[in-house]
């Protein structure tokens, strides 16, 4: 794989300047940059929200239609765990204690995932080469839905926008089958690490012994106590990672995957034209920004523009920091992407679906 490299020459000194403001910021106010007690009081919240429901339909006896809207609820807390919880923990965000990060960051042991690999995926892959072709796997949904217009075009991409979005539920129930396997052995065989390369041989134990504890907690465990049917506990599973899934994807495309943001290519030696910092304005986009709703219950991505440029600090400060990187953007002449709602956001992102979908002499 080619070797991507940034521009180094910050001929405008956005970032440094940036950089300064925000620090400043923090400084003034005499703050942390990881969070605070908003971000532990609604990280309580998204657990309840995702374990209730499940011990309820465990422990409670009731009609078979209620436990599936229980589980409805039970993946809209799994999804609000992952965005809230284990996204800034193992961005190290959390906490200024890196046990507690360490900590917090392993509720993706509970969500299907996987540590090692989700930092190589988001913090490594995604967060360096953002919307990079071969380099961001988030882009990359295989043949089945086409992301980019570096993609290689099929003819079922022309109804894409139109089955896409059932596809974007099997997100996670993906990361509880194969995706982990899949991309433990590709990294590890690639040498990837977020810091330090860990020892193989106990990375694959660990995702063994996650797994197994992992099936036994959301299936053995509902066969075992429930009086219904094998497939009726598969299905509510299922419920679960759907509702689940969808959250997180469309979550993703609304930032990255909408009109707005550029794919770029480096040239034949790999250089890229903008450093790193602008080359995330380029790419990203923010949605539904003043939405208190959506902030609260996205975990602040719907401020991706603020969360790539600086992911080492806590979400809960984006909304502030939003309107810094916004001014700054715009004294520099730079891209600040942003739709002002989620609906906006929804259409854009559907409509640029069908715009990729379209065959590329024609598009």
């Amino acid at each position: 794989m080619k070797t991507i490299n940034f521009s180094r020459v910050d001929k405008t000194k956005f970032f440094r300047t940036l950089n300064k403001r925000v620090n400043f910021y923090f400084n003034e106010n005499n703050i942390k940059k990881t969070g605070n007690w908003k971000l532990y009081t609604k990280a309580i919240i998204m657990f309840l929200t995702f374990l209730v429901p499940f011990v309820l339909v465990l422990t409670i006896s009731m009609p078979q239609w209620l436990m599936a809207i229980l589980m409805v609820v039970t993946g809209i807390g799994m999804a609000g765990v992952g965005m809230n919880v284990m996204h800034d923990s193992n961005h190290e965000s959390f906490s200024s204690k890196k046990w507690v990060n360490k900590l917090m960051g392993s509720s993706i042991y509970i969500l299907a995932g996987n540590v090692y690999n989700w930092k190589v995926q988001h913090n490594v892959l995604h967060h360096t080469f953002t919307n990079i072709k071969d380099h961001d796997e988030d882009i990359d949904a295989g043949r089945i839905i086409r992301f980019s217009k570096h993609a290689k075009w099929l003819k079922i991409h022309k109804i894409q926008k139109y089955y896409s979005i059932f596809l974007y539920g099997l997100l996670t129930i993906n990361w509880a089958i194969t995706t982990d396997i899949k991309q433990m052995h590709d990294y590890l065989k690639r040498k990837l690490s977020y810091g330090k390369f860990p020892n193989p041989k106990v990375e694959w134990t660990k995702l063994i012994i996650s797994k197994i504890v992992y099936y036994a907690l959301w299936i053995v465990l509902p066969l075992l106590v429930l009086d219904i049917a094998w497939w009726k506990v598969l299905l509510g599973f299922f419920v679960m990672h759907y509702t689940a899934g969808m959250i997180l994807s469309l979550v993703f495309q609304l930032a990255h995957i909408v009109p707005k943001t550029e794919m770029p290519l480096p040239d034949k030696d790999g250089n890229l034209e903008h450093t790193w910092a602008v080359h995330q304005l380029y790419t990203t986009s923010n949605f539904a920004p003043t939405n208190w709703l959506v902030s609260f219950y996205t975990g602040g991505l719907n401020h991706q523009v603020e969360h790539h440029i600086f992911p080492h600090i806590s979400h809960v400060h984006y909304k502030k920091l939003a309107k810094i990187v916004k001014e700054t953007a715009k004294e520099f002449n730079l891209p600040y992407n942003e739709y002002k709602t989620m609906t906006k956001a929804i259409v854009a992102h559907f409509s640029h679906l069908g715009a990729l979908g379209r065959k590329p002499e024609l598009a």
